[in-house]
């Protein structure tokens, strides 16, 4: 069994934070033992399920922005974008994290539209109010892909969480953009899968496993999510934000992007935690400065 502490594990007080989920832990310690293929199914299965469901994090929209509907992968997919912009400002795509929602960027896209930019809010598949129960991480990669195909040349991209990382990957691929801001940024996919096996008390095998049947399944690589691998091939000028608090995505996650980014800086905050770095004034102004470079 693992043997990672609550304190060591980010992941413990979400998945593991309930009767639910301590009871669906057992069950999926009784199928590691009996069936471990079984097993393994039904924690990716919950893997790739965004907790909580994608109602939790529905917002009433604004009247100021605009909901489009969109098909990608069998799904239609749903973007924001502020009503009554002027044609030909640079276009910056702000994208959530796991079990996020678009909206969550509201703040900081109203900020952009009032600096002279056409901010564009995405909700990835099975987030907000998108269609669909499950997706990947590779999956938020390729939704980034195609929203860029519609939108065209990307001024920034602003990401936050597990979207940072989707982020960064598409740089990484040849995206066309110019600029990116990464705001709390996750821990890679692989320290993940660990810490998520460890709040259920499975075998080490079991995120082994996972991992296997991901990279199989999606053909790609969960190595190219990794800081190392990412900093060799991302060269646009990078702000990464991140709370020195954060017990969602550690602050060590966003210094070790920080320092292996080629043209990156860090910006520290306090007292932000996870979630608040989205809405915080400060947080705005420093985004604002980045981007407002080279407009």
């Amino acid at each position: 069994m693992s043997t990672t502490s609550s304190n060591a594990n980010p992941a413990s007080a979400f998945y593991a934070g309930s009767r639910a989920a301590q009871a669906l832990g057992a069950t999926l310690r009784t199928l590691e033992a009996l069936a471990p293929e079984w097993a393994t199914r039904a924690a990716l299965r919950l893997f790739f399920t965004p907790l909580p469901w994608k109602f939790a994090m529905r917002r009433a929209v604004p009247a100021a922005w605009a909901v489009e509907s969109w098909p990608f992968e069998g799904v239609n997919v749903t973007s924001y974008r502020r009503r009554g912009l002027e044609p030909d400002r640079p276009v910056v795509l702000l994208i959530h994290g796991w079990a996020g929602a678009g909206l969550q960027m509201r703040a900081l896209g109203d900020a952009l539209a009032e600096a002279g930019f056409d901010p564009v809010l995405l909700d990835f598949p099975a987030h907000g109010r998108s269609a669909g129960w499950r997706s990947t991480l590779p999956q938020f990669t390729r939704a980034i892909h195609a929203a860029h195909a519609r939108l065209g040349p990307l001024h920034a991209v602003v990401a936050h969480s597990l979207g940072a990382l989707a982020a960064l990957h598409t740089a990484a691929r040849g995206l066309a953009v110019r600029r990116l801001v990464l705001l709390a940024p996750s821990a890679p996919p692989a320290l993940f899968l660990r810490w998520f096996a460890g709040s259920f008390g499975l075998a080490e095998s079991v995120p082994q496993r996972m991992r296997e049947r991901i990279e199989q399944r999606e053909g790609i690589p969960l190595q190219h999510f990794e800081p190392d691998w990412l900093g060799a091939r991302v060269a646009q000028p990078t702000l990464v934000v991140h709370d020195e608090g954060d017990r969602v995505a550690p602050f060590a996650a966003g210094q070790r992007l920080a320092r292996t980014l080629a043209d990156a800086t860090l910006h520290p905050t306090q007292g932000l935690s996870h979630t608040r770095v989205l809405g915080d004034p400060g947080v705005a102004v420093a985004v604002l400065r980045h981007l407002l470079h080279d407009a």
